[in-house]
C-alpha cells in the first residue's frame, strides 16, 4: 500500500494490538479462479513466528481455501478506526483557505503463505480461543462447552483451519500528523463534538499523534 513515511507505523506491538481490537480481517487471495476476498475473524499469535502468525477458520463450502493449495499467497487487511475530516475544522481554513477534505484511518496489512489445516484438535483449540477472545469481557460469557458436544463436533466437520505465518506486516496510521498543531486541535474538537463512537476513537488517535 501507499505509505508516506509520516503515516507509517512500524511498532509490532501496536500493529498486533490493532489486529486484536479489530479481528475481522479481509482475506484476499488470487488463485486459478482469480481474485477472491472474504471477511474472516482472526487471532494473532505473536510468539509463533517473528512477525506473528494469523489463525482462523472458514466454511468447507467456501472455495477460497481450496485455491490456497495451488496459490498460497495471501493478504489480510485489518481496518481500525476511520472518519471523514472536513476542512472546516482546520484553523488554516480561517487563515488562508488553502485546505481540502480528507479521510483519517488506521489499518494493518499482513502478507504470508496460507496453510490449510484439517486437524480436528487444532480446530477445537481455534474455536475455543476465538470464542474466549470475544466473550471474555461479557458479564456472562458464552463458552463452546455450553452447546452439546455432538453439535459442536458436527460444526467442526463443516470448517477448515487457515494459518498464515506473517512474512510482511505494514501499519498505516493516517491521523492528521501532516497538519499543524492548531489544525489537529480543530480536528479533535470537531470529532469530539460529533460524539459518536467512531468519531471519539479517531479523536483519541489524532490527539495521541500530536504527542509523538
Amino acid at each position: 500500500m501507499y505509505e508516506p513515511p509520516l503515516h507509517r507505523e512500524e511498532d509490532l506491538a501496536k500493529q498486533h494490538a490493532l489486529i486484536r481490537a479489530h479481528p475481522l480481517g479481509l482475506l484476499i487471495s488470487g488463485g486459478l479462479g482469480g481474485l477472491m476476498a472474504n471477511t474472516i475473524p482472526f487471532l494473532v499469535d505473536p510468539a509463533a513466528s517473528k512477525l506473528g502468525t494469523l489463525k482462523a477458520h472458514m466454511a468447507r463450502a467456501n472455495r477460497q481455501w481450496r485455491e490456497f493449495e495451488e496459490a498460497p499467497e495471501a493478504l489480510v487487511v485489518f481496518q481500525g478506526p476511520e472518519h471523514y475530516v472536513t476542512p472546516s475544522w482546520y484553523a488554516t481554513k480561517r487563515e488562508t483557505g488553502k485546505v481540502v477534505p480528507t479521510w483519517n484511518y488506521v489499518m494493518v496489512q499482513a502478507r504470508g503463505s496460507a496453510k490449510v489445516i484439517h486437524d480436528d484438535a487444532w480446530l477445537a483449540r481455534q474455536i475455543e480461543a476465538l470464542t474466549l477472545a470475544r466473550e471474555a469481557a461479557r458479564e456472562r460469557p458464552w463458552a463452546v462447552g455450553d452447546a452439546p458436544a455432538e453439535f459442536i463436533a458436527m460444526q467442526r466437520r463443516a470448517i477448515v483451519g487457515v494459518e498464515i505465518e506473517i512474512r510482511d506486516l505494514r501499519g498505516k496510521w493516517k491521523t492528521s500528523q501532516n497538519r499543524p498543531a492548531a489544525d489537529r486541535a480543530g480536528v479533535v474538537a470537531g470529532l469530539e463534538a460529533l460524539g459518536d463512537e467512531s468519531a471519539l476513537a479517531m479523536a483519541a488517535l489524532v490527539r495521541n499523534a500530536g504527542l509523538d
